[in-house]
């Protein structure tokens, strides 16, 4: 089911949301803060932490009865109608080494489905807002993915190549071998570029829902594919492998790779 019929007022809330998280943020930009290291080893600094509280805030106060699912926090009401996913900086490493391709990601699920994406580049200004049903727009400008229907021309974004070693890191490899093009390390922003057309493919392993899920209305709102790596569409429950594509011809092609046929 869409967002509708009170898109617009969730869009605005998302939108507000975004902005309280780049407040809280842009004061630690490119400062000398502390980094700790979470249970996985991945980075986590305060610029984290103030981001998601600040948006946890807002949904406390106007929206209290959904749920949120976070990265930095406990998650409650995950069986509510509408679900709040938050990723306050996904690229925690781009941001702690002074790189602007870390983004916010918020995702707005209904019934478990997500219906609303928000891509937030805090430094930058460069905002991706998907919506069910509605062209992405890119700085409130109407965005759309270029066709692509040769693996050997596509322009293919991961992790990075420490992604190979992970797990199922074997089949992404084979997929990045046969693009034209390969970059590393945009994370969230990469699946913004794909949605404006200046890449083709983003693939990924061991991603977490709060890295994926806003992602899906982008790329679907712009013309593009995002599911698992069989084709499911992606919830709460995937496992953590994804695959974007701008081309759905190209998704198929993909997808084959991956399945080693």
């Amino acid at each position: 089911m869409a967002v509708a019929p009170d898109n617009g007022q969730l869009l605005a809330f998302a939108n507000r949301l975004a902005d309280a998280a780049a407040t809280a943020i842009r004061p630690y930009w490119r400062q000398p803060i502390p980094i700790e290291s979470k249970a996985d080893s991945s980075p986590v600094t305060a610029a984290d932490r103030a981001a998601e509280r600040a948006m946890r805030a807002l949904i406390g106060e106007q929206r209290p009865d959904d749920g949120i699912y976070g990265e930095e926090f406990a998650n409650h009401g995950l069986d509510r109608d509408y679900v709040w996913v938050l990723d306050p900086i996904d690229g925690t490493r781009s941001f702690i080494t002074g790189i602007p391709l870390f983004t916010t990601l918020i995702a707005l699920l209904h019934r478990g489905r997500p219906v609303l994406g928000i891509i937030d580049q805090p430094v930058t200004g460069d905002r991706w807002c998907g919506v069910s049903g509605a062209r992405t727009l890119l700085n409130g400008r109407p965005v759309q993915t270029r066709p692509c229907t040769s693996l050997e021309r596509a322009t293919m974004f991961t992790y990075g190549i420490e992604a190979y070693e992970m797990t199922d890191g074997a089949p992404l490899r084979r997929l990045a071998e046969r693009a034209g093009t390969r970059r590393f390390n945009a994370d969230g922003y990469a699946y913004g570029l794909l949605a404006a057309g200046f890449a083709d493919i983003v693939c990924e392993n061991d991603l977490k829902p709060f890295d994926f899920l806003a992602l899906v209305p982008v790329v679907e709102g712009a013309g593009g594919v995002i599911t698992d790596w069989q084709g499911a569409p992606l919830s709460l429950e995937s496992a953590g492998r994804v695959l974007a594509c701008g081309d759905p011809a190209l998704h198929e092609q993909a997808r084959d790779v991956l399945r080693g046929t």
